[in-house]
């Protein structure tokens, strides 16, 4: 499936990915896949997905391998 067929699809679906996954038949990382790299080719960045470590850093700290200064610094990044 080509990135203009993909985007007809998305936009008459409205944004919907689950939507989409139902429409094309595919699972929703291929569908997010294929979102980004939609993106790319129009010529943005692509999007860093933040990952979430706040449960691994509660852990450092409950443990005193980091001190509280260090867990909100590695909170806010």
């Amino acid at each position: 499936m080509d990135q203009l067929n993909f985007a007809e699809v998305f936009i008459k679906c409205r944004g919907n990915i689950k939507d989409v996954e139902k429409e094309l038949g595919i699972s929703y990382p291929t569908v997010r896949s294929k979102i980004e790299n939609l993106i790319v080719s129009l010529g943005y960045a692509p999007i860093k997905e933040k990952s979430d470590n706040s449960s691994e850093v509660i852990d450092k700290l409950e443990k005193g391998e980091i001190t509280a200064e260090q867990a909100l610094n590695l909170l806010k990044k």
